[in-house]
């Protein structure tokens, strides 16, 4: 059996079922808990924890180090710098936009991350 939305294969029995679809657990972890970068309260909390002891994990920090490079990045080729899946990064990425350490900007058509300066 395979996921309706990332196709990788799912073992018998451990299929999820999410309005009409069958999902692996990544994705459908995914659809119950979707990433939101607009969320002033997350601005809030990362804001006032950062001067407490807050760090970045390795993750984090290889994310701003390739944005750092290149001086601005779409999501696809980040991911595939990084070896992430899309919602992985998509969740990181998040994260730092509420840190206000990395912010998106729009290129002609295309959205491309940077540092926050």
């Amino acid at each position: 059996m395979k996921c309706d939305k990332c196709k990788a294969h799912i073992e018998s029995g451990e299929e999820r079922k999410y309005t009409g679809q069958i999902l692996c657990e990544d994705c459908y972890m995914d659809a119950l808990s979707p990433v939101k970068t607009c969320d002033p309260w997350a601005v809030y909390t990362a804001k006032s924890m950062s001067g407490k002891g807050a760090a970045l994990t390795k993750l984090q920090e290889d994310i701003l180090a390739v944005l750092e490079k290149t001086n601005g990045i779409e999501l696809e080729p980040l991911a595939e710098k990084l070896g992430l899946k899309l919602s992985e990064l998509q969740r990181e990425i998040a994260t730092l936009r509420h840190m206000e350490k990395l912010k998106a900007a729009m290129e002609g058509d295309k959205k491309v991350f940077r540092l926050w300066e």
